[in-house]
């Protein structure tokens, strides 16, 4: 089991390396990558999840939904506990405790879910369905609580509205929602829920830019590292042990108490158990919010899952 997550890190810790390198030697501005990431967040990767959603059939996304309600409930469990801590003793910004929090929460199904899940249960259609329906979750029913407060801190920094959340609640969704990284697997998921397909000239012209996107949004996470000074501090430390080992003990929990059992609960479990995604570190970068802390999470979560991972594999196997 060692091997075979040291197997589904490499590419992740290569591409980084590449794209911190290339900051570090001059070769791209690394205090200057929008360019980078609007390629990242309106293009690639919102082509990378309409396509896993659209593809998704709506009987199998419905068969799913114990998955969906583990997976939801740790991430939202997680997201609103780690932003109360930062905000309220931590003392951070709203922006930065959105990030940091996205970062905590949101674990990498992109680019770790089907490696890890397929070792364990064995890559097949099941297998496939599970990490995409994961990704759907995650990107549609998470990210949007992101965007809502950087929405929201943009709009009062502007001094366009100063009122509550609340009466900025319907401006704030339709922003969020119009996001392509956010429009993307929406629009896939409600297609697939009405039967729709697309035709396959819509995927043979998109599929180049779904196949870059993790690669790009990694590589530009590289980048936007190279440019900080990472620092380790006891927001990273609780950070990271939430990441690795509270979350998969909430998801745990849920199991348990939906009384799921078998390949169901095992790819519950071992879904939240991966490491800190990239989504947040991405976010922020297009909002121009630096979270030092969520990038040290990233960094650490990834290193640390190579001890966290082989033991939420071992624990499972027997339920």
């Amino acid at each position: 089991m060692f091997y075979i997550t040291i197997y589904a890190l490499a590419p992740i810790f290569v591409i980084m390396f590449l794209g911190f390198w290339a900051g570090k030697a001059g070769m791209v501005d690394n205090n200057n990558v929008s360019l980078l990431n609007i390629f990242v967040m309106d293009f690639a990767l919102p082509a990378a999840l309409f396509s896993a959603t659209v593809h998704t059939p709506w009987q199998g996304i419905v068969a799913q939904w114990p998955l969906i309600i583990v997976i939801t409930g740790a991430m939202w469990i997680t997201y609103a506990v780690i932003y109360f801590l930062s905000i309220k003793v931590f003392n951070k910004s709203p922006q930065d405790s959105a990030v940091l929090t996205l970062t905590v929460a949101l674990p990498n199904y992109a680019a770790l879910g089907l490696p890890i899940l397929g070792s364990v249960l064995g890559e097949n259609p099941a297998t496939s369905l599970s990490v995409a329906v994961s990704i759907a979750a995650g990107s549609v029913l998470l990210t949007p609580f992101c965007l809502l407060v950087l929405e929201r801190e943009k709009v009062r920094e502007k001094g366009e509205n100063n009122g509550s959340t609340f009466t900025l609640l319907p401006v704030l969704m339709w922003r969020s929602v119009k996001k392509p990284i956010v429009l993307g697997p929406l629009i896939g998921v409600m297609l697939s829920a009405m039967g729709i397909k697309m035709p396959d000239l819509v995927f043979a012209a998109i599929k180049p830019l779904g196949l870059a996107a993790t690669a790009a949004a990694l590589f530009l996470t590289g980048i936007i590292l190279s440019a900080r000074k990472l620092k380790f501090n006891a927001v990273v430390g609780i950070g990271t042990i939430a990441k690795l080992l509270i979350q998969p003990i909430i998801a745990w929990g849920i199991v348990l108490a939906l009384g799921l059992n078998g390949p169901v609960a095992v790819t519950a479990i071992l879904m939240i158990s991966l490491s800190a995604g990239f989504f947040g570190v991405v976010f922020g970068n297009r909002f121009g919010v630096q979270s030092p802390d969520a990038e040290a999470v990233l960094l650490l979560s990834s290193v640390l899952c190579i001890i966290s991972l082989p033991l939420f594999i071992t624990l499972t196997a027997g339920i």
